[in-house]
């Protein structure tokens, strides 16, 4: 069985990269936005590295 942690994977290493792009982009729309638009962005994309990270704490290899 393959031991890698998933903060060595190239995706999720990607993915932590989108997430601070995604909040550097969102920093510059309308305020009016934060509880809605902004704040779905963000917890989307948050989600990608949190199921990468859960994923690989199951220790199995899919």
């Amino acid at each position: 069985m393959l031991s890698l942690n998933h903060k060595d994977l190239n995706v999720y290493q990607k993915s932590i990269e989108l997430v601070s792009d995604i909040y550097a982009l969102t920093q510059k729309f309308p305020s009016h936005e934060k509880y809605g638009l902004i704040s779905q962005i963000r917890r989307s994309a948050i989600s990608i590295p949190s199921n990468i990270a859960e994923g690989a704490s199951r220790k199995t290899e899919k």
